[in-house]
């Protein structure tokens, strides 16, 4: 499925192919919380990185988190006019673009489930929905976001 993407400002516009295109996946944790300045989750999908194309790069920063002291090699590309946040990128899985659903302007497929990870780090504010249709971890999930989407049959090939 081809996304297009851009930034509040439409300063940066993106694309990208991805056969992983269900935003299920809600992280609670700090990183994805506070970068984004969420209502206490990121979803996060997954495309191809060699299909990345971009328009406006000028406008484009990165920003590397600090994880218990030692800044972690991922790059979380943002928008240094407006501020969004738009993609990770992180050199150990290179093959891989994981963009940001909140900035993706194609119409995503409502997911049949919703996975919620990293809850061992969400604040006590935030509530996570309980019940049929909702899965929780308090760490990593067990499934990557391509052994999700082929577990349930939505991996397009």
């Amino acid at each position: 499925m081809n996304l297009t993407g851009s930034c509040h400002c439409k300063a940066i516009r993106f694309e990208l192919e991805s056969k992983a295109p269900y935003p299920y996946m809600r992280c609670y944790c700090s990183i994805c919380r506070k970068v984004g300045g969420s209502a206490g989750y990121a979803i996060n999908l997954m495309g191809d990185a060699d299909s990345l194309k971009t328009e406006g790069a000028d406008a484009k920063a990165v920003y590397h988190a600090v994880i218990d002291g030692t800044e972690s090699p991922a790059e979380r590309h943002f928008c240094k006019r407006c501020g969004t946040h738009l993609w990770v990128w992180d050199p150990r899985w290179p093959e891989l673009i994981h963009p940001h659903a909140g900035v993706i302007d194609t119409p995503l497929p409502k997911p049949p489930e919703t996975v919620h990870i990293m809850l061992e780090h969400k604040p006590d504010w935030i509530e996570v929905p309980l019940g049929i249709g909702h899965v929780h971890f308090k760490n990593y999930p067990d499934l990557s976001i391509e052994e999700w989407h082929k577990s349930k049959g939505l991996y397009q090939s």
